[in-house]
């Protein structure tokens, strides 16, 4: 497995291992629900990436925002790392505690607070996954949008800004997002807006803290906006000859103002692997997932401009649903395409990319990408969320191949440059982590990161909160 950490300053507390009179508090504030359990902590030190392991010294699984900012203010005051942790399902190395310390476990903070249809919000506590809260809304008529695929937490989500199937319609985390309520380093408890759907009152402090990735204080609560479910809802899976041919396709619908919600690419190697996975019999080539909505005659409408779009394109072997099982069969095997790639090659792990570009540059970004992983010699299944420009290449390797893992870090090293040279970003929704920090200054800049690391000292003078991660002090 892929050893390197790279890392920033150390915290004041740089030793490995808890102080004694931390422990102490920790156990008497926590009981059973800390540990220091080898097992537990190395399940909390790891995650989806490539890279090894990096384990806390210690666990605690936090029930209220009072149990949070009380942990807090105690690791504060020993200089001790904290990293908060949701279901773990990070492919960018945000758990790893790479100068130890202590994680928090949100998972039993998963009580939905507050639902107000007629405002079209819910709050609830970070450690409610996506899936949960959906759950909940079922009877309501509305539902949460952002969906990664993954039954991410809440508060993971706006921790990585995440986002995912459905962005082109209903944007990203950070758009779905009203107030936070967050533990600063020290146990300060913060409020960063009102419920209100806009504010021109001050800093956006939400915003700052969506994509902080545990950086500069940890999420307790999280008030989200809600969207109407549509009337009628209508999916499409349609292969095409080339990757170029699907993404001009989208392009194309967007630009005659297709109102998609989802709009999926994935080449025929992920297609083969779904086969594989799922015991479909799709035809293994790049194929596109799309989904729209709206009424009845929207729906309809849309389908006809659509289906012509496809037709001009290439686009054959129409499968078209409308009803909600239907539907469901035909997006099941993309939802499980991560997994199904993985078993392309039994016991390899993916260095996992997740390049994103204005979409105008995307068919030229996936072309010149698809080039260079047939250069490489590697298996790397390509697919991605085309209506927003953005797409991931799962890189197979064999973790203990120094070999392949060297070739690997230089396809993503290349795609990344490509990304910005085509204006475009490092990471569209993963995060940046420990893998995509050397990036960021060129992304955007010397001084636009020195902003980042002014913001992080001030708000974490101690380097305690998630150090090592998105940028080095």
């Amino acid at each position: 497995m892929i050893a390197s950490h790279e890392s920033s300053t150390p915290p004041a507390h740089s030793e490995r291992g808890l102080p004694p009179g931390l422990t102490r508090l920790l156990g008497t504030l926590f009981g059973e629900r800390f540990t220091t359990s080898a097992a537990v902590c190395l399940q909390h030190g790891a995650d989806e990436s490539a890279f090894a392991p990096a384990p806390p010294d210690a666990v605690v699984f936090p029930e209220s925002t009072e149990e949070v900012a009380a942990a807090m203010a105690a690791c504060h005051a020993h200089g001790v790392p904290v990293i908060p942790f949701g279901v773990g399902s990070s492919v960018e190395d945000h758990l790893l505690a790479v100068h130890g310390g202590v994680s928090f476990d949100t998972s039993r903070m998963n009580r939905v607070i507050d639902i107000r249809p007629e405002d079209l919000t819910a709050t609830v506590q970070a450690g409610v996954t996506r899936e949960q809260l959906n759950r909940e809304l079922a009877s309501t008529g509305f539902f949460f949008s952002v969906d990664p695929g993954a039954n991410a937490s809440i508060g993971g989500m706006v921790a990585t800004a995440a986002s995912g199937t459905n962005t082109v319609r209903y944007g990203t985390m950070r758009d779905n997002l009203l107030s936070l309520v967050v533990v600063l380093a020290d146990g300060q408890v913060i409020r960063t807006s009102r419920r209100a759907r806009k504010s021109s009152a001050g800093y956006n402090l939400t915003q700052i803290f969506a994509g902080s990735e545990g950086t500069l204080g940890i999420i307790t609560e999280v008030t989200v906006k809600l969207h109407p479910q549509p009337e009628a809802i209508a999916a499409a899976v349609v292969n095409f000859p080339d990757v170029g041919s699907a993404v001009s396709t989208v392009i194309q619908a967007l630009q005659m103002g297709v109102p998609l919600a989802r709009a999926e690419m994935l080449d025929a190697l992920t297609i083969k692997a779904i086969n594989a996975h799922s015991r479909t019999t799709l035809t293994e080539a790049p194929t596109l997932f799309l989904e729209f909505s709206g009424s009845t005659a929207q729906v309809k409408e849309q389908g006809e401009t659509l289906r012509t779009v496809v037709e001009e394109h290439g686009g054959g072997d129409f499968q078209w649903a409308t009803r909600p099982e239907e539907r469901s069969r035909l997006w099941t095997p993309r939802h499980h395409a991560y997994f199904a790639c993985i078993q392309l090659r039994p016991g390899s792990r993916s260095l996992t990319t997740d390049a994103c570009v204005p979409i105008s540059r995307l068919a030229d970004c996936i072309a010149e990408t698809t080039a260079d992983i047939q250069a490489s010699g590697l298996l790397a299944p390509v697919f991605g969320h085309v209506g927003d420009g953005n797409f991931h290449c799962l890189l197979l390797v064999d973790p203990d191949n120094a070999d392949e893992v060297t070739a690997a870090e230089e396809l993503s090293h290349r795609l990344v440059h490509r990304a910005i040279r085509f204006d475009g970003t490092c990471t569209g929704e993963h995060g940046v982590g420990l893998h995509k920090m050397p990036y960021l200054e060129e992304e955007h800049g010397v001084a636009t990161v020195d902003v980042m690391r002014r913001i992080k000292r001030a708000l974490d003078p101690r380097n305690i909160r998630n150090p090592g991660k998105v940028v080095h002090l």
